[in-house]
């Protein structure tokens, strides 16, 4: 928290900025991708400008943009966004342009869900949509392997469908770019296609895709390399990961590790830590903060920029992570859902002064 002395005021690093590359963060508070299930053909609405554009005036230094699928068949679900259009660009630059209007830099999550996708929107059911049936369509993934039982034996991909990705996520990234998004990040956690291909659990491949780790990770390293070719050298670019797939055989914390090194060797910047999604069943150690010991693992022992996630709830648990030097971004999910204004509660909290919206000076805390 700010203390002061007759000399100087020191700020707490939840709030104070964060540089990177050319880009500034007034702090340390990141609203994690959150998908909304609320897009038609891809399509942002005015749900999306208000979610988004509330955290915006809610204080956040960063708003991380949903799961945002480079293709068709990237979705989730059939309610999900997409980027895989031309004409999706013109209502995302509405976005970026009011987010960035209250003080916060806007950021997309560039993701791809392979044999995850083709699900249902949450309150309309549960599962995957059958390919032949609508609203479903055919999954790809690595290898031949159903997510779970029940599901679609999705279709594994060859060559061809491997560069088709590679291409989507390049042409993604330039869109991004036209829609005024200043930090990409490649979603490659959570169990979707570039998770599938790193992890032993879904890749049973025995081609340049498949076996070694250095093969795993291929696909990433295509698509990071892609994606710099059209996104701007000073414009910070992500990584998220699932630092571990809990389950034996899986990929681990070690792992993680190497990878980062490689990434940013390649220039990635920072590495968003969560965890988990490959395989279903998995005990998870769920309680607040659980996921951070990966962020500190891979930061102190690559001294990559990394970003902390996972029920971490209240100012100084936040403040405390920063303070340890276990991350330098805080990643916000459902306390951001619950509370819009998440990042001037903290402040308060926190005894800083930071600046509130004009519009609603009436109802700052004293």
């Amino acid at each position: 928290m700010t203390s002061c002395n007759k000399n100087a005021c020191l700020m707490s690093l939840l709030f104070s900025p964060l540089n990177i590359k050319s880009v500034t963060f007034r702090n340390r508070i990141t609203i994690s991708p959150m998908c909304q299930y609320s897009s038609i053909d891809g399509f942002a609405t005015d749900w999306h400008l208000v979610h988004l554009g509330s955290r915006a005036v809610g204080g956040a230094g960063l708003v991380m943009q949903e799961a945002t699928a480079v293709s068709p068949e990237g979705r989730i679900s059939p309610g999900d966004m997409g980027i895989y259009k031309d004409e999706h660009v013109e209502k995302l630059k509405s976005i970026t342009s009011f987010i960035h209007s209250q003080g916060a830099v806007a950021g997309i999550q560039l993701a791809h869900a392979g044999r995850k996708a083709s699900t249902h929107i949450p309150w309309e059911g549960s599962g995957q949509i059958a390919p032949d049936t609508p609203n479903g369509w055919q999954t790809v993934a690595p290898s031949a392997i159903p997510f779970t039982t029940g599901w679609q034996t999705p279709v594994e991909m060859d060559a061809i469908a491997i560069q088709k990705v590679i291409d989507d996520y390049r042409i993604a990234a330039a869109r991004a770019v036209r829609a005024g998004y200043q930090v990409a990040e490649i979603h490659a956690a959570h169990g979707y296609l570039i998770h599938e291909f790193m992890s032993p659990l879904a890749n049973h491949r025995s081609d340049d895709y498949g076996g070694s780790f250095e093969n795993r990770i291929r696909l990433l390293l295509e698509i990071t390399a892609a994606v710099q070719t059209v996104w701007p050298y000073d414009l910070p670019l992500f990584v998220r990961i699932s630092a571990t797939d809990w389950a034996p055989g899986g990929w681990d914390a070690d792992d993680s590790v190497r990878l980062a090194a490689i990434l940013k060797e390649k220039g990635v910047d920072l590495i968003d830590c969560s965890s988990g999604a490959i395989v279903p069943g998995v005990h998870i150690p769920a309680a607040p903060g659980y996921q951070v010991p990966f962020a500190e693992k891979i930061k102190k022992e690559t001294g990559m920029l990394t970003g902390a996630v996972g029920m971490i709830t209240s100012a100084q648990q936040a403040e405390s992570i920063l303070e340890n030097g276990q991350a330098d971004l805080i990643f916000m999910a459902r306390e951001a859902l619950r509370n819009p204004y998440v990042a001037l509660n903290m402040a308060h909290e926190l005894g800083e002064d930071v600046a509130w919206p004009k519009q609603y000076l009436r109802g700052k805390p004293a």
